[in-house]
C-alpha cells in the first residue's frame, strides 16, 4: 500500500510518543515538512498526497534522529522565535519561548522607537535577542558579543539572513572585559544552570546543547556576577539592562543589581508566573 502524507505523519507520531517526545504532534510535521520537502499548507489541504520512497527514506532518517532525543530545531536547522526564522545548530542554544519577555522588555526600554539606540548583547548566540531587537527598532545599532567563534559564525549568518548586518558588530569576547563604550540597553541571556543540575536536564538539552551557554558555574550566577560588575560602566547614564534568569534567581541577581549601584524594577514574568527576567537602570 502506498504511504500518504497523513499516514506517513500519523507514523512519525506515534514513533515520537513511544519515544517520549513532549510534542509529538508538532515535531512529526516539522519532520514531515523537512524530510518530504512538503509544506504546512500540503499536509492540510492534500493529506492523502502519495510520497515517494525516496521522501519515506529522508524522512524515516530524520525521525530516527528525533527518537534519539536529538532537538527538532537542530535536525531541520531552524527556529522560530519573536517575529524571525533563525538558523541554529548544536553550538548554539535554541532559542525559547521564554527570552522573548527578554526582547519585549528591552523593547518597552527603548521607547520612543524612531531614536538612535546602542544595543549590547553579551553571550548573544544565535542572536536571538539582539537580531530582534535590531529588526523592530530600525535606528539601533548593537554589539553581540560571544565567547564560541563557532556561535559568532551563527550570528554572522543570521544577521544577515535578517537584514540587520550592516548595524550589528560580532565580537569575539569573553563577557564586557575588553569594551569601552557606554549603551542604551544592555540585554544577556547568560548560561544559568548550577553545573551539577546539567546532567539532569533533558536530554535534548544536556546532549546537544553547548555546555559553554548552559554551565552557570556551582550555584548557576558565576555569568551573572561578571556582568552585573560591568553594568555601571557599560550603562549610559538612565539606560536600561534585561536578563533572562532562571527558576529561583531572581531574587539573587537583583541582590546583586542593587549591591553594584543599579536600579531595579520588578522582574518580567513568564507565562507560567515564573520571575524570568531581571530588569533596572543605571544611574
Amino acid at each position: 500500500m502506498s504511504e500518504t502524507l497523513v499516514s506517513l505523519w500519523t507514523d512519525v507520531r506515534k514513533r515520537l510518543e513511544a519515544a517520549g517526545i513532549d510534542s509529538p504532534v508538532l515535531d512529526a510535521r516539522l519532520l514531515l515538512e523537512a524530510g518530504a520537502g512538503v509544506s504546512r499548507l500540503d499536509i492540510v489541504s492534500d493529506p492523502r498526497r502519495i510520497v515517494s520512497d525516496g521522501q519515506v527514506a529522508a524522512v524515516e532518517a530524520l525521525t530516527k534522529r528525533r527518537e534519539a532525543r536529538e532537538p527538532v530545531s537542530q535536525i531541520i536547522g531552524r527556529k522560530h522565535f519573536w517575529t524571525l526564522d533563525l538558523a541554529v545548530n548544536s553550538n548554539v542554544l535554541t532559542p525559547r519561548p521564554e527570552t522573548e519577555f527578554v526582547v519585549e522588555a528591552g523593547l518597552r526600554a527603548t521607547l520612543p522607537a524612531d531614536a538612535p539606540h546602542r544595543i549590547l548583547d553579551l553571550g548573544a548566540g544565535s542572536g536571538a535577542i539582539i537580531l530582534a531587537l535590531l529588526k523592530d527598532r530600525p535606528n539601533a545599532t548593537g554589539i553581540g558579543v560571544d565567547l564560541s567563534n563557532d556561535a559568532l559564525s551563527v550570528l554572522r549568518d543570521n544577521a544577515m539572513s535578517v537584514g540587520v548586518a550592516d548595524r550589528l558588530t560580532v565580537r569575539h569576547g569573553d563577557w564586557a572585559g575588553d569594551l569601552d563604550e557606554r549603551f542604551d540597553l544592555v540585554v544577556s541571556n547568560p548560561p544559568y544552570i548550577p553545573s551539577a543540575d546539567i546532567a539532569g536536564l533533558a536530554p535534548e538539552v544536556s546532549k546537544f546543547e553547548p555546555l559553554l551557554a548552559l554551565d552557570g558555574g556551582a550555584d548557576g550566577l558565576a555569568a551573572y556576577r561578571i556582568i552585573v560588575a560591568a553594568l555601571p560602566r557599560l550603562l549610559k547614564p538612565d539606560a536600561a539592562f534585561a536578563m533572562e534568569v532562571g527558576l529561583g534567581q531572581a531574587d539573587a541577581v537583583m541582590a546583586l543589581a542593587k549591591d553594584a549601584g543599579l536600579e531595579v524594577g520588578e522582574p518580567w514574568r513568564d507565562l507560567s508566573g515564573i520571575p524570568r527576567v531581571v530588569v533596572g537602570n543605571g544611574r
